[in-house]
């Protein structure tokens, strides 16, 4: 394994799912063992906070491989007994409709798991130092040069490194740094979620399914699903017709909702939603918002995004954290084929990092567009509404019975995917042409030009 000279300092900003997990891919992966890797977290505490999170097959495999193990227990998640991971039922008749299945998962543990958020980020928390982890730092713009990176913090510090990794979410500073012209567009859904006691709804509500369940309506939506360590979640999902501009001045993320407003929403929904809207407690309201795909994740030679700030797919099919964590190991892929020679001391050098991340970007990108082509041909196509109820039912039964398979996505396989690229003629350099790399050259595009600073 290679033994680089020089220190390589990462600066990762946020410490949530796709900060955590790109953490420690780098720590076990990459394959360098002479690491300094910093995240910057906005929250002042990290808090078991936030609502449900579910992980696909992809999503789980990748936290095994990268030694996350006790995210994969029983006890964590929650796994339904039927082994369907996703059932849809009629919102008025609560007849199956439709059902996804796993193809080829034959560990029990890789099929599509349900936490509370929190809990599988305390159990990512566990891997990560908390010395690396630094509180209270709200980015307010970053910076590149071709030979460090820099972020910018509100309270008028600053931190320096090699490496910049956005890992701050759908509305990432990092991301808007490099492309300030970059605008989220409103789904035109709105959440209402809320996670609590199992005990709250079980042996409560009669005919409760035991698998979590999708209910479509012909606007709405309705979600139910035990989760790990004995919670269970409701989510609600309206339409809602004002602006993006109407809704920012009006609703922010995680902002406390109306469960009257839940109930009301739900009261002539079949016996079982109705009572599942009844018991609810509390509900949290996020917005549904999407964004096109960017043009790269190369941000500048030292600069690349992961998760939710790389792809704003609005949290479509669940797939958000099996993403991130998909994405974390790409890059550290990336990282391992550059650096982790047995036979060269390769520098860290901006065009060795730019070609680190050029993988990852390759590797991963092309992916993600896919759903964004699905999601956003969905959002172009939704249906009005004013739609007369008949031809809504219509609608909605054609809309349940011919959903987008996704199956693709959901036991994707992100090693096998990286190896293709590794493989290809642009790639396949073999260790002592990476070494000649010393950083001088001037590579072609406009992030590579020595002196080069983009900011906010």
């Amino acid at each position: 394994m290679a033994v680089q000279d020089a220190q390589l300092r990462v600066l990762i900003a946020g410490a949530g799912i796709a900060g955590l997990a790109t953490a420690i891919a780098l720590t076990r992966i990459s394959g360098i063992s002479n690491l300094d890797i910093q995240l910057y977290e906005q929250a002042p505490e990290l808090l078991e906070i936030g609502a449900s999170i579910a992980l696909s097959p992809n999503g789980m495999r990748t936290l095994e491989k990268l030694g996350v193990d006790n995210a994969l227990s029983d006890e964590i998640g929650f796994r339904g007994p039927s082994d369907i991971p996703h059932i849809f039922r009629h919102w008025k008749s609560n007849q199956v409709v439709s059902v996804d299945t796993h193809i080829n998962v034959p560990d029990r543990r890789h099929q599509t798991t349900r936490f509370h958020r929190g809990h599988l980020h305390a159990a990512l928390l566990k891997h990560v130092p908390r010395e690396a982890i630094h509180l209270g730092k709200r980015v307010s713009h970053a910076e590149a040069t071709e030979d460090r990176v820099s972020l910018h913090f509100i309270d008028g510090t600053s931190t320096y490194g090699d490496v910049l990794i956005g890992a701050d979410g759908i509305k990432s500073k990092v991301r808007q740094a490099y492309f300030p012209n970059y605008r989220l567009r409103f789904g035109g859904k709105i959440f209402m979620r809320a996670t609590f006691d199992a005990n709250l709804v079980e042996g409560k509500v009669p005919n409760l399914p035991a698998d979590s369940t999708h209910w479509w309506g012909p606007k709405d939506n309705f979600f139910a699903s035990k989760l790990g360590k004995g919670q269970y979640t409701t989510v609600g999902a309206y339409e809602d017709g004002r602006s993006l501009e109407e809704l920012e001045k009006s609703i922010s993320w995680d902002q406390p909702g109306d469960v009257q407003f839940l109930k009301e929403k739900y009261k002539n929904w079949n016996p079982v939603v109705k009572a599942l809207s009844e018991l609810t407690p509390y509900s949290r309201l996020y917005p549904n918002y999407v964004g096109d795909p960017l043009p790269t994740w190369v941000l500048a030679s030292r600069v690349t995004l992961i998760g939710d700030a790389a792809h704003a797919h609005g949290g479509a099919f669940a797939a958000g954290g099996s993403l991130a964590l998909d994405d974390s190991l790409a890059l550290a892929l990336g990282f391992k084929h550059t650096f982790a020679s047995p036979e060269s001391n390769i520098p860290f050098s901006a065009s060795n990092i730019r070609r680190s991340l050029s993988l990852y970007d390759r590797t991963r990108r092309q992916h993600t567009e896919e759903l964004l082509s699905i999601v956003h041909h969905q959002l172009n196509n939704q249906t009005p509404l004013s739609i007369a109820p008949e031809v809504g039912e219509t609608v909605l039964i054609s809309r349940l019975k011919n959903r987008p398979n996704t199956e693709w996505m959901t036991e994707h396989d992100v090693e096998k995917a990286f190896a293709i690229v590794a493989a290809s003629q642009e790639f396949a350099v073999d260790a002592s042409q990476a070494n000649r790399t010393n950083g001088r050259k001037k590579v072609g595009g406009r992030n590579d030009s020595i002196g080069l600073r983009e900011k906010l």
